[in-house]
């Protein structure tokens, strides 16, 4: 609950940064004509209703388990992450681009370029506030690892990508300022719209990043190291158990994970006794990652597992 919890914090401050900077920008467009500041506010409006979906994909995801989705509805999270990537990439890059070389084509003066001057400052002051928001929650979550390794491990998108958003959306900030500038003090019109399609390249390159990220997690990526080793090691220490073969999970939401794990139980146990070893083993994990939500335990030699191994190994390879 903490981790939603803090997931929801950083959206929050992103949606209400990324609203005021997005009026803001399309504001100052209108008054000055500038193609990088309207590009800018396109990019923050696409922001804004990434917030939203992601918030809506919290919400979803959040749902108990019912009989349709016994597993509960963790994917929702990942799905609506892959929507925001597509829309940074379809409507945030193309708009942006579109704009940039219909700007470069037919150039056109800027008006009030102060105007633009005082919007980007007041946008690269709201969008640092967000952007700490999101950086302060990320370090708290990554522990030790490095920011990439951080964000390819994590099982919630919504902070890095958040993260990610405020990141580029301070990178595409400069570039329009670049833009701005150097249009208005070498007399070169066309400039501004070079600055609209670097900001729409770069949109382009987020898109593509965050969609192989989520696109990952949608799929079923496999639960942290350190809880697949909770399940073996509890598995190991029940003396009722002869060998621990091996265990498969799938994280199926940021705090959702199901394990499939192959073992060898003694000979003479009976079934109630195997039952109890079963939940034993459950409740050792649970106690440790909650997140477990099944553990499906099925009986199996040694060398039947590594059959089962070595077919899966040569499918793949085929």
């Amino acid at each position: 609950m903490a981790a939603q919890s803090g997931s929801r914090i950083v959206v929050y401050a992103a949606l209400a940064g990324n609203f005021l900077i997005a009026v803001t920008k399309f504001i100052a467009a209108a008054f000055t004509g500038s193609s990088a500041m309207l590009s800018e506010g396109v990019h923050s409006l696409v922001d804004t209703g990434n917030e939203l979906l992601l918030l809506y994909g919290l919400h979803r995801a959040a749902k108990p388990p019912d009989r349709e989705h016994p597993f509960g509805h963790g994917r929702e999270l990942y799905f609506w992450s892959f929507v925001v990537a597509v829309l940074i990439f379809a409507l945030g890059a193309g708009v942006s681009i579109y704009e940039g070389v219909r700007h470069v084509m037919q150039p056109e003066p800027m008006e009030n370029a102060t105007v633009n001057y005082i919007v980007l400052g007041l946008s690269i002051v709201f969008e640092t506030a967000s952007w700490l928001v999101a950086l302060r929650e990320f370090r708290r979550e990554k522990g030790e690892l490095g920011y990439l390794a951080a964000i390819r491990e994590s099982k919630d998108p919504t902070t890095f990508t958040v993260l990610v958003e405020d990141s580029v959306a301070l990178l595409g900030l400069l570039i329009a300022l670049a833009g701005i500038f150097t249009a208005q003090a070498l007399d070169m019109p066309v400039l501004d719209g070079v600055a609209s399609i670097g900001i729409g390249l770069l949109l382009a390159a987020t898109a593509f990043f965050l969609a192989r990220e989520s696109k990952n997690l949608l799929l079923g990526e496999q639960a942290l190291p350190a809880v697949q080793q909770a399940i073996l090691l509890a598995a190991q220490a029940d003396e009722e158990i002869r060998h621990v073969n091996g265990v498969s999970t799938s994280q199926i939401g940021p705090h959702v994970v199901i394990a499939a794990l192959s073992a060898e139980f003694e000979d003479h146990l009976t079934t109630p006794q195997i039952e109890a070893c079963i939940e034993r083993v459950e409740a050792a994990v649970r106690s440790r990652h909650p997140e477990v939500l099944s553990i499906f335990i099925k009986p199996q030699t040694e060398a039947t597992w590594r059959e089962r191994v070595a077919e899966i190994s040569r499918l793949g390879a085929g």
